[in-house]
């Protein structure tokens, strides 16, 4: 099936994760202040959240949100807050990203730009502790919102990858069918999978994450940025 549009993935694909102990720290020292815990058992339910939150990302493409980090930290802690405390915490879980922010990817805003003048591209992404809401706001700041005509983020759609209404609901938006897409990710079992799933192209990215390189369903495997970009004419 021929390329008509180009999908990418967020996390580890066009950001790299920069400042996430500095994130780490200011979620910490909300939740002592709000549950009255101790500075050492916060930063542990925080990290067994965090953790949980992978887990569930990967094994069971379930996406959890700010309130459920809140939900899930209490109750490690044994404690009950009101609700508006609660309300408070999940605000500054979110929203801390955007004092501590990702950074791009070396040529990542260039491979958006030259994948943009020859096909439309939108994004595919799963969310965790930061919404979709705020990944846009990081995309804007950075130069790379007026590329995409679509951005699909997990905590919105209430599914995730590499379930098939994220990479479907996309296609529709910016005008192709499923599977004429390529997206671009750099976990197998989202991106890759999912993309698949809807008969549909998937580009492996491993210039941060390398795990899956040697055991990889792949279409293309991009080391880097730079790489896609020289393949590009021959891809679309």
């Amino acid at each position: 099936m021929t390329i008509r549009a180009i999908t990418f993935d967020f996390w580890g694909t066009l950001f790299r994760d920069r400042h996430g102990e500095e994130r780490h720290q200011v979620r910490v020292e909300a939740l002592v202040k709000e549950t009255g815990a101790e500075v050492a058992n916060a930063d542990k339910a925080l990290r067994d959240t965090m953790s949980y939150f992978l887990q569930q990302h990967i094994l069971t493409q379930q996406t959890l949100t700010p309130m459920d980090a809140v939900e899930i930290c209490c109750a490690k802690l044994g404690v009950s807050i009101a609700p508006d405390a609660a309300a408070f915490l999940a605000r500054i879980f979110a929203d801390v990203i955007l004092d501590f922010p990702p950074e791009p990817i070396e040529d990542a805003l260039d491979a958006v730009k030259e994948t943009s003048a020859r096909v439309p591209i939108a994004i595919i992404s799963d969310t965790g502790f930061s919404p979709g809401r705020n990944l846009r706001v990081l995309m804007e700041r950075e130069g790379f919102s007026p590329y995409f005509m679509a951005t699909t983020f997990s905590d919105e759609m209430g599914v995730a990858k590499p379930q098939q209404p994220m990479f479907e609901k996309t296609a529709a938006q910016i005008g192709v069918a499923a599977n004429e897409l390529l997206h671009i990710g750099d976990l197998e079992p989202t991106d890759i999978v999912g993309a698949h799933q809807v008969g549909s192209k998937g580009g492996l990215f491993t210039a941060v994450n390398d795990r899956f390189a040697d055991n990889t369903s792949a279409d293309y495997i991009f080391p880097c940025w730079r790489d896609f970009i020289n393949l590009l004419p021959k891809l679309v």
